[in-house]
C-alpha cells in the first residue's frame, strides 16, 4: 500500500535527446521505487491530460504535415505543460507522492530555445508562467550520441526526427549537457548508451541524492 504523507512529495524529471530511453526507463524506475511504499506517479510531456494529449498530436504527428515555428511549438508545449502541472503534478506533490515525469520545461529550453533559436530569456519567462515556477527536485539526464539515439527511434518517428537534421539534434544534446553543467545540484548525467539494466541502476542511484526528503524513499535506498 502506498504511504501518504503531509510532506510535499518529490518531483523527478527524465530528460535527454531523442532515443535516449526515457519512455522505457519510466515504468521500470517506478517499479524499482515502489517497494519503498511511496505513491509513485508516472507522467509524460506533452500529454497526460485530455488537453495535453490533443496538443501532443499537434506537436508530434508527422501527418498532416503542418509547418510550425519555434515560437508556436514553444507556446503549444507551454499550454500542455500548464494543464499538466495544474491537473496532475501539483496535486500529486501535495499528496506527498513521487512524481516521475518524462520531459518537462528543460526540453522546451533545449528544443525550442537552443534547437530552434527562440530567445532564451523569453522562453524561460513562458516556462515560469506555464509552471507557476514549479521546478524539479532532481533531473536525470539520459545522455548518448545523437546518431545512436536517432537510430533507436527508427520505428517511432515524430516531427522532430522526420523534419529536423542531425545538426539540430546535436544542438539539443549540447543544450542538455550545458544545463547539467550549470545546475550540478539538480542534474545527474546517466550514460544511456549502454545496457538497460545499468541505466536503471544508475538512475536509481541518482535518486539517493534526494531520497532523504521522503522517509519511504530513504528507507528504500538504505535497504538497497
Amino acid at each position: 500500500m502506498a504511504v501518504t504523507t503531509n510532506a510535499r512529495g518529490l518531483f523527478i524529471t527524465l530528460e535527454g535527446p531523442d532515443g535516449s530511453g526515457k519512455s522505457s526507463l519510466l515504468p521500470r524506475l517506478a517499479a524499482r521505487l515502489a517497494p519503498g511504499g511511496c505513491e509513485i506517479v508516472t507522467t509524460r510531456e506533452p500529454g497526460s491530460t485530455p488537453l495535453g494529449e490533443r496538443i501532443r498530436s499537434l506537436l508530434l504527428d508527422t501527418e498532416p504535415r503542418i509547418d510550425h515555428t519555434g515560437r508556436a511549438d514553444a507556446l503549444l508545449f507551454a499550454a500542455a505543460r500548464a494543464q499538466h502541472v495544474e491537473e496532475v503534478i501539483s496535486p500529486a506533490l501535495a499528496r506527498g507522492a513521487v512524481v516521475l515525469c518524462d520531459r518537462y520545461a528543460d526540453s522546451s529550453l533545449a528544443y525550442q530555445g537552443v534547437g530552434s533559436g527562440v530567445p532564451m530569456d523569453q522562453l524561460r519567462e513562458v516556462q515560469r508562467f506555464a509552471t507557476g515556477g514549479l521546478l524539479p527536485d532532481l533531473t536525470i539526464l539520459l545522455d548518448l550520441p545523437v546518431e545512436v539515439g536517432l537510430s533507436r527511434k527508427s520505428d517511432e518517428i515524430t516531427r522532430f526526427e522526420a523534419f529536423q537534421d542531425v545538426a539540430y539534434h546535436e544542438r539539443v544534446r549540447a543544450a542538455f549537457l550545458s544545463f547539467a553543467a550549470a545546475e550540478p545540484g539538480r542534474y545527474v548525467i546517466v550514460d544511456a548508451s549502454g545496457d538497460r539494466d545499468a541505466v536503471l541502476e544508475a538512475s536509481f542511484a541518482a535518486i539517493a541524492r534526494v531520497a532523504d526528503r521522503l522517509p519511504c524513499l530513504a528507507g528504500l535506498v538504505r535497504a538497497d
